[in-house]
């Protein structure tokens, strides 16, 4: 029988919670916050969780079944195959693509950076919570303070077709990456409102290569085109 909250990332959303609390968005014993979220007992765990829910808070954000998604597990199975130290998420969001991928790579150091300040409040909740070897951005990949080589890994998941200057959002990730810029898109037209384009690999050949980066490497996913560019 499944335990419950089995279905989510305990650890996130323990880390979550203790956040919310930290905030003083809730009640938890000064026990529970302190504790290291790897030393929690699953008593502890259901504590928290059960005082969280009681509170209002959610915890769908967590939920496991967003790593069985292909295109999240395509691209975790390119992370597992390469050495890497830190990763940049463009357009983190609700985190779809960052637990599952802090939760395969424990000591990966992962930044999340977003347009939108609720998100980024919202991952920054969960690295108060204790999630230390995750931080949070508000900004735009093109903005200039991000360095030069300073991420092993630049992820772009389902960010490019929102972006009306495409070409300078993919000219910072060929700036920032160190090894590599990984991309998914939709591979079909379809009716969001927020799609503005349709990339194919034609046309993500030609702007990588116009941006300075040749070795592209394309696989299709269940609908989405996923590329890998090499940088080093």
């Amino acid at each position: 029988m499944e335990k419950p909250f089995e279905q989510i990332y305990l650890k996130f959303a323990c880390a979550y919670a203790r956040g919310m609390a930290i905030k003083a968005r809730f009640d938890l014993p000064a026990s529970l916050i302190q504790k290291n979220l790897d030393d929690l007992t699953e008593d502890e765990t259901g504590e928290i969780i059960t005082t969280g829910k009681a509170a209002g808070l959610k915890f769908y954000y967590f939920k496991k079944t967003h790593d069985d998604m292909p295109r999240v597990k395509r691209v975790l199975g390119f992370l597992r195959s390469i050495d890497m130290e830190n990763l940049l998420d463009v357009g983190s969001g609700r985190g779809v693509f960052l637990w599952p991928c802090l939760n395969m790579f424990p000591h990966l150091f992962a930044t999340g950076i977003d347009l939108l300040p609720h998100r980024v409040e919202f991952l920054d909740t969960v690295r108060q919570g204790g999630v230390r070897n995750l931080s949070a951005k508000q900004g735009d990949i093109r903005e200039p303070s991000l360095p030069d080589k300073s991420f092993d890994v630049v992820a772009m998941l389902e960010v490019l077709e929102h972006i009306p200057d495409v070409f300078a959002a993919i000219c910072s990730a060929v700036r920032i990456a160190k090894k590599y810029i990984v991309v998914t898109v939709p591979s079909n037209p379809d009716d969001n409102p927020e799609h503005i384009r349709l990339l194919t690999k034609k046309i993500l050949t030609e702007l990588f290569e116009k941006a300075g980066c040749a070795r592209l490497h394309f696989d299709s996913v269940a609908g989405h085109l996923m590329m890998i560019a090499v940088l080093k």
